[in-house]
């Protein structure tokens, strides 16, 4: 890639967050390349583009079955909304386009021999595991107020600290952040929350009041603080499910859906933390039963155990596992006898009475008091309409 956009007469580099987790020995995922060629030039370079962010400088370059974000160098006008430039400037210098990174670990390039270019003494900051924002901090928050959240996000990811001015630039400017759109801080809150060091994170972002700025959020310090004494410090969570289902918990938050809608969040993900907090709260009064298993399923029975351990809570992770391997069905669709066949066999017709059945027939299934087998079927819906 950097070779053909260098042969071409322009500069190019790796760069972004790529470059950091390859140095950080963890693993790569999206890559990204900057160089000094325009987008026009650059789509005269690959056969093959398609125009993702032209306006921003972007083209997507399809090459040996991977996918490239290849970026011209920029400069980027007054941010009129905390977000967003007023307008960007291409340009053919790789240090100006550095300058408008967030952090120092984020505004490396490397180029196709390995060579790390550093303008911001990022390395340094990096091996002292120190988060420090490019330039002056206040300029780069109020250029762009997510900033805040994510360097929140890894601080919890990294292990890293935040440094002294930094943070308290990312205090001065917490305000901002109600002007980022709440799909764009969910994504930042939702990365912390899985992340290793996730307690780190939110302790900034109680000590940043950050949380003050965040939908149905304000004023929850103490139930932030009572979730990270409950919580072990080594416990890591499973999922995006378990960890928004644990802070609706802590916070006390009795309606799921408007809180979760708040945020922006799919109706699938809110149904499924609705779930989760409902097998918790039966948890809370009994042990699951084979109903339980079979309605909420193995995935959310045991996230759900998963958390009232790190609770200190008593456990039943084997004998859940052991009523979900036993069970006659998983799902309905898996019952051998539909609605049509009883129709056909008993000629029974569509309606309330065939509705009845069906579930009587499932319910008996979950129970284990009918096997799961034609014969055995019709057999109990003849007893039925007998009775």
């Amino acid at each position: 890639m950097l070779e053909k956009i260098k042969k071409a007469g322009f500069e190019a580099y790796f760069v972004g967050g790529s470059v950091r987790d390859a140095l950080l020995g963890k693993a790569i995922h999206d890559i990204d390349i900057a160089c000094s060629s325009y987008p026009a030039e650059t789509k005269n370079i690959f056969p093959r583009t398609i125009d993702i962010g032209i306006e921003h400088g972007t083209v997507l370059v399809l090459e040996n079955g991977h996918e490239y974000e290849v970026t011209t160098f920029r400069t980027e006008d007054v941010y009129v909304d905390y977000r967003r430039p007023s307008r960007v400037s291409f340009v053919r210098s790789l240090e100006e386009d550095l300058k408008r990174r967030d952090f120092t670990i984020n505004a490396f390039a490397l180029d196709e021999e390995s060579y790390v270019i550093d303008k911001f003494n990022g390395l340094e900051d990096l091996k002292n595991k120190i988060l420090r924002a490019v330039g002056e901090p206040s300029e780069r928050f109020k250029e762009d107020a997510l900033r805040i959240m994510r360097g929140l996000r890894f601080s919890a990811c990294l292990n890293f600290t935040i440094e002294e001015k930094t943070f308290s630039a990312m205090q001065d400017h917490a305000e901002l952040l109600e002007k980022i759109s709440v799909e764009r801080s969910f994504i930042e809150l939702d990365k912390l929350l899985q992340a290793p060091f996730w307690k780190q994170g939110i302790r900034y972002l109680m000590l940043s009041h950050a949380y003050q700025y965040l939908p149905f959020l304000q004023d929850s310090l103490i139930k932030w603080e009572k979730m990270l004494a409950d919580l072990p410090e080594d416990f890591v969570f499973s999922s995006s499910e378990q960890a928004w289902g644990a802070v609706l918990l802590y916070l006390g938050i009795d309606k799921t859906a408007p809180f979760l809608k708040k945020w922006k969040t799919s109706n699938d993900f809110q149904k499924t933390v609705e779930k989760m907090l409902a097998i918790y709260k039966l948890r809370q009064e009994r042990k699951a039963d084979k109903a339980d298993v079979y309605r909420y399923g193995l995935h959310l029975m045991l996230l759900v155990e998963e958390l009232r351990q790190a609770q200190g809570l008593t456990v039943d992770f084997e004998r859940i596992k052991t009523i979900h391997a036993n069970l006659t069905i998983h799902h309905k669709h898996e019952i051998v006898i539909k609605g049509r066949d009883l129709m056909a066999e008993l000629q029974l017709k569509p309606g309330p009475e065939l509705g009845k059945l069906l579930n009587q027939i499932e319910e008996h299934l979950v129970a284990g008091h009918l096997v799961n087998e034609r014969t055995a079927i019709l057999d109990f819906v003849r007893k039925e309409l007998e009775a």
